[in-house]
């Protein structure tokens, strides 16, 4: 991917564990690498199809001096989020913290850390069979869409499905969405059991009727095999309400445990 380099990006701040460092401030210097297309501003010379470098500057400067933090670590994530938030058009921020004149008793040259932040896409199952099913769903997807750390969510068709699991209940409203998002998958997974449990739900029962349910069927090509949350979504190719909205939205996207399409695992599936 194209990007735009901020070199040494010279800012005299109060962050520090220390007092004297609050009280007196030091100078830091940032770097930063910002990614995205340059493609179509290198064909028009627009200026609106790119970033305005200098005013990012100006941005990371007033965001990393208004407050101060006992950790460059914090000062880092804070201008990088509100970087990516400023401009859409920036798929992803490196950012290295430079404290050349940090508290060390010898001689060093330079301290720093660097972190990379950047808008991944992620696919989610929802559902619904208890009470006003519709309602629930569009409550859900309403609560995503405000989530500032949530960006062009899409949904696919509501379909009415037959339960899956043996377990006798009513059918369910289906569907999938999505998302672009600045959350980590396990972050994501504690906002979406957030939304479950404002929706009331109750796991009383394995594969059992549910106000709302929520699972991430694909984030990027991630693979997570941690028991809290399994990356692809496990058993998804033998689910048929989970395949069909998903291939509305994502026909291609490869299962990378299975190497399998979207659709070809939907074809798969038996009549």
């Amino acid at each position: 991917m194209d990007k735009i380099n901020i070199r040494h990006l010279e800012i005299y701040a109060h962050h520090g564990v220390f007092p004297k460092e609050k009280q007196e401030g030091q100078v830091f210097y940032l770097d930063a690498e910002l990614y995205l297309s340059l493609h179509e501003a290198g064909q028009t010379d627009d200026l609106t199809k790119t970033v305005h470098y200098g005013e990012v500057c100006e941005l990371m400067k007033e965001t990393f001096t208004e407050r101060s933090f006992d950790l460059i670590e914090r000062a880092a994530e804070v201008v990088v989020q509100k970087v990516l938030f400023a401009y859409p058009l920036i798929r992803k921020m490196t950012l290295t913290v430079n404290k050349p004149h940090a508290p060390i008793p010898i001689p060093f040259e330079n301290v720093s850390v660097q972190i990379e932040r950047g808008w991944k896409r992620a696919y989610l199952g929802i559902g619904s069979n208890l009470g006003d099913k519709r309602k629930y769903i569009e409550d859900a997807v309403g609560k995503l869409k405000k989530n500032e750390l949530i960006r062009e969510v899409r949904c696919s068709k509501l379909l009415v499905t037959k339960p899956y699991g043996g377990v006798e209940q009513d059918d369910f409203l289906n569907g999938a969405i999505e998302i672009e998002t600045l959350l980590s998958p396990m972050e994501l997974l504690t906002f979406l059991q957030q939304l479950e449990q404002e929706a009331h739900r109750e796991r009383k029962v394995h594969w059992g009727p549910r106000t709302l349910d929520l699972d991430i069927l694909f984030y990027e090509d991630v693979i997570s095999n941690d028991p809290k949350l399994l990356i692809p979504h496990r058993d998804m190719q033998n689910r048929r309400f989970v395949l069909e909205p998903l291939s509305e939205l994502c026909p291609c996207y490869v299962n990378q445990l299975l190497q399998k399409t979207v659709y070809e695992m939907l074809m798969e599936l038996p009549d």
